[in-house]
């Protein structure tokens, strides 16, 4: 979304009556946690994916830490 885009969705948001603002508010959130939701369940099937395929490292922290060239 552009941000003219935003700034009229705020704007409008500005002229609805209170009531109305509190239900937009409340649908807003449930869509924000929706999509955060589907989000991580992407990235956890990704994971999975890469877990199947082999395409993960493990080892211990200090390994990670060795990896990010952290010592």
């Amino acid at each position: 979304m552009t941000t003219t885009g935003l700034s009229k969705i705020i704007d409008e948001f500005s002229y609805l009556p209170l009531e109305d603002k509190g239900y937009a508010v409340d649908i807003m959130k449930k869509q924000l946690i929706e999509a955060k939701r589907d989000a991580l369940f992407r990235r956890a099937k990704q994971a999975e994916t890469n877990l199947k395929k082999g395409a993960i490292k493990k080892g211990t922290v200090t390994d990670l830490y060795e990896d990010m060239e952290v010592y």
